[in-house]
């Protein structure tokens, strides 16, 4: 199918509903940016899952992918009745040239190399060092390709802290790519949790393209181990959440790995975990932190 790219500009309190009702009407998908993106008066904004959402732009960018068939006027039309807007906003359309789309998607990732022995590669790559400890990736839809600081900040730690034959947990495991790590870098067993159950099976996939054996379930699946380490790599408000289940899961004396984290919210998730957990930061990177701790006896 051949798409146009379907730009919009609102005021705030307008985009979310307009681009809910542009995914309603058919749009493959819809991104919002703060229309002064790029300039003097750029505002970043935050906001996580379970959170009141922050204070919109004073002027939202709407960018959506529409078929390319689709008639824009009656489409608009039809968001601006089912968003409750009085009019339709400015709007210009482009035409999007026929691509490999497949080849574009894989051309932003490379190879990431993590400390000094790991590699994180694109199954569609070769090694760049084939001595090295090479973890092949493919992402699917799950989280986890190595690029993210929250998730390089947990690898750098493993590959330095992990000896030999511990049992990790990866709780919240996307892609697996934590778990195969732990696995290639000497964990002797290896479990990885997630909700979404194409995390599962694209961790799964990924294990055996790694040629280990690790274990992947679904968040819902009874789980009955007590871990040398757990990782999590979610976001600060679900990790709260989840802190009894981490700790429940948690030998004593055994260590904990919180990323996900923005600087700004590490001494609230510290003291969030501080009956159970014994937290510091362990690493910085581009404002993100990785928590490392002990579980109290």
């Amino acid at each position: 199918m051949s798409w146009r790219s379907l730009e919009l500009t609102v005021a705030a309190g307008c985009a979310e509903a307009l681009s809910d009702a542009l995914i309603e009407a058919g749009a493959a998908s819809v991104a919002i940016e703060d229309a002064a993106a790029g300039s003097e008066t750029e505002e970043p904004l935050y906001g996580e899952p379970g959170m009141a959402p922050a204070s919109a732009w004073p002027l939202s960018r709407i960018a959506a992918l529409i078929p390319e068939v689709a008639n824009v006027e009656l489409l608009l039309a039809e968001c601006v009745n089912i968003a409750g807007l009085d009019s339709v906003p400015a709007y210009r359309v482009s035409e999007i040239p026929e691509q490999d789309w497949v080849r574009l998607s894989q051309s932003q990732f490379a190879p990431i190399a993590v400390g000094a022995r790991l590699w994180i590669v694109p199954s569609w790559h070769a090694a760049p060092d084939p001595r090295a400890i090479n973890i092949s990736l493919d992402p699917g839809l799950a989280f986890g390709t190595g690029s993210h600081p929250t998730t390089r900040l947990c690898l750098a730690w493993l590959e330095a802290n992990l000896a030999s034959g511990e049992t990790v947990l990866d709780y919240g495991c996307g892609s697996g790519i934590l778990a195969i790590a732990a696995l290639k870098l000497g964990a002797r067993r290896v479990i990885g949790v997630d909700i979404d159950p194409q995390a599962v099976s694209t961790a799964i996939e990924n294990a055996a393209r790694n040629e280990v054996c690790g274990e992947f379930i679904d968040a819902g699946t009874e789980l009955d181990v007590s871990a040398d380490i757990v990782v999590s790599n979610i976001l600060a408000n679900p990790l709260k959440l989840i802190a009894p289940i981490l700790a429940g899961h948690c030998r004593p004396g055994g260590c904990l790995l919180l990323s996900g984290v923005l600087e700004s919210q590490a001494d609230d998730m510290i003291a969030a975990y501080r009956d159970r957990f014994r937290l510091a930061v362990g690493g910085r990177e581009d404002g993100w932190v990785l928590l490392v701790g002990e579980r109290r006896c």
